[in-house]
């Protein structure tokens, strides 16, 4: 099975010293080979570039629940990297995006759904479904989408009332809007500066908006001092 042949190339690419330190950056996380992320892109790719439906269809059962962190991040990456009509890239992300386990398979992966910025309406409509969902990761899928693919003119106003609105109690969550915002500022600093000062946000999520546009480069000291007074 084209499976178990993907796990023996993952164990021999496996490092425990990084294993260790990949395991301390993903609380929760306890099944991880410790395989670098150039590794894991490479071989997503070499899978996207062949026949990729196989290993999917392979994926859509034998991966999930008591994989490792690497196969999972390799069906998402997959997706990412394959050439497929939008319908098909949909499908896919409908049994993926339920099996995402922490913040890492999130961001990596989402970052690789390019197609996202080239059918943006149906993306964006596509997105919504996750953000209304009750569970921590699938959320968070949504919200980095947003910050990933929808951060331009056409969808600024929509994507600062979703990261004001959403309501959820994951940290990962309340994590992922507060980036988003802080990049919201960089980009549009006007619209969000107007949200950060009159907001209903949890305390939590204000104040790490706030910390992380702080910790940015691209915005100045005296801005910096004064989006400090801001903070709950």
């Amino acid at each position: 099975m084209m499976l178990e042949q993907i796990r023996e190339q993952l164990r021999k690419a496996s490092e425990e010293d990084y294993k260790t330190f990949n395991k301390s950056l993903m609380p929760g996380t306890n099944l991880v080979l410790g395989v670098r992320m150039p590794k894991v892109r490479k071989m997503a790719k070499e899978i996207a570039k062949g026949d990729f439906r196989a290993y999917l269809d392979e994926a859509r059962e034998g991966v999930g629940k008591g994989s490792y962190h690497e196969e999972i991040m390799l069906e998402g990456l997959v997706i990412g990297y394959a050439k497929m009509e939008l319908s098909e890239y949909f499908s896919c992300l409908d049994v993926f995006v339920p099996k995402i386990h922490n913040w890492a398979v999130c961001d990596c992966c989402s970052s690789t759904y390019k197609f996202m910025e080239k059918y943006q309406a149906e993306s964006f409509a596509y997105i919504e479904k996750w953000l209304n969902s009750a569970r921590e990761y699938e959320v968070r899928f949504g919200i980095i989408s947003l910050l990933d693919h929808f951060l331009n003119e056409e969808y600024i106003d929509r994507v600062l009332d979703i990261c004001h609105h959403t309501r959820h109690d994951g940290y990962y969550v309340k994590m992922a809007a507060a980036w988003a915002l802080s990049v919201c500022y960089v980009k549009f600093p006007e619209k969000t500066r107007a949200l950060i000062e009159h907001n209903t946000m949890d305390d939590f999520t204000h104040n790490k908006t706030i910390q992380k546009i702080r910790e940015s480069y691209r915005v100045s000291r005296e801005e910096k001092e004064e989006l400090k007074a801001l903070r709950r």
